[in-house]
């Protein structure tokens, strides 16, 4: 439960070992720079964007190369590809690699070549395959398309609307070229048009074509100088001439599959190298010197500043951060705590002069995990199939490590939860002994089953939800007593305990709390006074004194009574978690239904296997809705009504100069 202090760490080194502390400080990932210093006469920067701009475009380059190599020699892979995380090579591989790097890119680059020359080819088949559709109506003809005639008579080749008939094409020439001969072919006729070739005198041309237009005739778009048949024939074999290219092509890029696993280190190295200048061009540097600074966490300073100290002719300065500095942030706690900072991180980071609220929240967020999804089965199969992800992938992602690791801990809560509810499928010891074995038996809960007993499940609820909220107030209490602020964390704190105490002592041997809980609880008259007096005492203190800071009597008053009215937001808060009532139950009734489903059918071969695949199909999309449904209304108890109380967030994460690499990791290393 701890946010890591931050110093600054300053160095000032010779320009000669520039390079290599840029990069120690770059492998071991530690530093986030933040330079103090501006360029004045001693002190200047660096033009780096072209050096930075040619490292991109190579790392680019090595990676449209993998992708194309991923396209026509794609790589295998398991279903469980994104759980195993980069691979890991030694710093002699990396090496080894990066001295090959000329000739890699000359290969990313011949890659990239070639795959835009199958491009070109495969536009060049679709270019001929639909040539080869636009000459297909007219294969019938016997002629070229660009025929001439002869001496006295023409050819007009086109279309008209399919709908067109000979006869209506002889009426429509006959109507408006009574005196011109025509004869007219039909070449072939589809549902959208009819392809005609007319042979008229030449110089009756202008009026046939004239007449035939008025009916919706069409010049060809596309002519040919070849008789159609032997056109296609040529369109083909070419098409079988661009294919076998694009198979050479293609056999050609498929031999640099060999390279993949190398062009995706170098394409590491590029990308490091780019971050490595983008950084070098920060730096304030002098004729023989240069200055780098930043944060560093303060249990890593002294260990990099001696090493540095020791091994190169520089000065570090490492001190404290100013009153006024916002410093990035990191989260550090106990190994159960840790899987649940991607919950605190996705609401925002903590800011200076708040307490990291991961720790106390994580036993709250796995309590209330486990209370809504309930189900002893449920719960064993998400933890085994997390613990069993967890140890089977060592390299999986920090972030995805975390969220499994969550989830474990989920399921062991919900297994126990389960236990308590005697919840196993539902209800399927039940349906299946009673079923296939003539004796029902049930599990006996360990405390009571909530599909009996919903409204004592409901008043749990509801104590859970004043415990988490108390906590949250609790925890601005001590925040305001850290910070000296007495009058704040009674005005804001003691008085709203007292208010909302005395309410629960009051409400508590009411009416309306025996007609719900089924029980009557008394107080002795001297408890029932004390419950008035807190209510009233921390409800005279909240409108006196939460406009403390005005000065004007009766706007204090005014916004103390709003603030009274914020009561209404506890009330509201705490009906909020009657959600744990409802996906309690939600996850139970469904279980059960489906297990009755499978129960309907006969009891022989064909119904145990429907019964099965029932089980099977239903149980996982109910273990999935209520999965989503406990992680969503999880987060939410934790962001409005626990975070409500205390936290604001708005931290920036520690972002350092580090390999960020895409396909590889270097094995970590060492100050030595």
């Amino acid at each position: 439960m701890a946010v890591l202090k931050m110093q600054r760490i300053s160095i000032c080194a010779l320009k000669r070992d520039r390079k290599a502390i840029l990069e120690k400080l770059q492998s071991l990932g530690v530093l986030e720079v933040n330079h103090v210093i501006e360029e004045d006469d001693l002190f200047h920067k660096m033009d780096t964007a072209g050096r930075k701009l040619g490292f991109e475009k190579a790392a680019a380059l090595a990676d449209q190369a993998l992708e194309i190599l991923e396209k026509y020699v794609p790589e295998k892979k398991s279903m469980f590809a994104a759980l195993e995380g980069k691979k890991l090579i030694g710093p002699e591989e990396g090496k080894a690699v990066q001295e090959e790097r000329r000739e890699l890119l000359k290969d990313a680059r011949a890659i990239y070549d070639l795959d835009r020359e199958h491009a070109e080819w495969a536009a060049n088949i679709s270019k001929l395959e639909n040539s080869i559709e636009s000459l297909t109506p007219w294969l019938a003809l016997d002629v070229p398309m660009q025929s001439a005639g002869t001496e006295k008579t023409a050819v007009i080749l086109g279309t008209m609307p399919g709908e067109t008939t000979l006869e209506k094409v002889y009426e429509v020439l006959g109507e408006k070229a009574p005196d011109e001969g025509a004869d007219v072919h039909v070449v072939s006729a589809e549902q959208s048009a009819v392809y005609l070739a007319v042979i008229c005198m030449r110089e009756s041309v202008p009026k046939v074509e004239e007449a035939l237009r008025s009916a919706g005739f069409a010049r060809p778009s596309q002519v040919w100088d070849k008789i159609p048949a032997l056109q296609k024939q040529e369109f083909e074999d070419q098409i079988e001439d661009c294919r076998q290219k694009t198979d050479k092509v293609e056999k050609e890029i498929r031999g640099f599959a060999s390279k993949r696993e190398k062009l995706k280190i170098v394409a590491d190295y590029y990308r490091i190298r780019a971050e490595k200048y983008a950084v070098l061009g920060q730096l304030p540097q002098s004729g023989r010197t240069f200055v780098i600074s930043g944060y560093i966490p303060q249990c890593e300073a002294e260990k990099v500043a001696g090493y540095l100290a020791g091994n190169y002719d520089c000065v570090v300065d490492v001190e404290e951060l100013k009153e006024d500095e916002e410093a990035p942030v990191i989260l550090k706690n106990n190994p159960f705590s840790a899987s649940m900072e991607g919950v605190v991180e996705s609401y925002g980071l903590p800011v200076k002069g708040e307490i990291d609220p991961t720790t106390i929240m994580s036993f709250f967020y796995v309590f209330f995990f486990g209370m809504m999804l309930s189900d002893a089965a449920y719960g064993a199969l998400v933890a085994v199939v997390c613990a069993v992800l967890v140890w089977k992938f060592p390299r999986m992602s920090a972030g995805m490590k975390k969220s499994l690791k969550l989830f474990l801990y989920c399921g062991i809560s919900t297994v126990v939860w389960g236990i308590l509810f005697g919840g196993y499928f539902g209800n399927i010891v039940d349906i299946v002994s009673g079923k296939f074995f003539g004796r029902t038996i049930t599990p006996p809960a360990l405390w009571f089953v909530p599909l009996d007993e919903p409204m004592k499940l409901l008043l749990y609820s509801l104590l859970f939800g004043v415990i988490h909220l108390f906590t949250g107030l609790a925890i601005k209490g001590y925040l305001c007593v850290r910070d000296g602020k007495i009058m704040d964390f009674f005005c804001d704190v003691v008085l709203w305990f007292m208010l909302l105490v005395g309410l629960i002592m009051m409400l508590l041997p009411s009416e309306l709390f025996a007609s719900i809980a089924q029980m009557e609880i008394v107080f002795p008259e001297a408890v029932n006074t004390l419950a008035k007096v807190l209510a009233a005492a921390g409800a005279i203190g909240i409108v006196l004194m939460s406009g403390r800071s005005n000065k004007n009597p009766a706007l204090r008053i005014a916004l103390g009574a709003y603030d009274l009215y914020n009561i209404t937001g506890w009330l509201s808060d705490v009906l909020s978690y009657s959600r744990l009532l409802a996906l309690g139950l939600a996850t139970g009734v469904i279980a059960s239904v489906i297990n009755q489903m499978g129960s309907m059918l006969p009891n022989n071969i064909i119904g145990i296997i429907f019964f099965i695949l029932i089980f099977i199909v239903g149980h996982a999309m109910n273990l999935a809705i209520n999965l989503l449904g406990a992680y969503v209304h999880t987060n939410r108890l934790q962001f409005v009504e626990f975070f409500g109380k205390f936290y604001e967030g708005g931290g920036r994460p520690f972002d350092p100069f580090k390999e960020n690499t895409k396909y590889a990791d270097v094995k970590e290393e060492t100050l030595s």
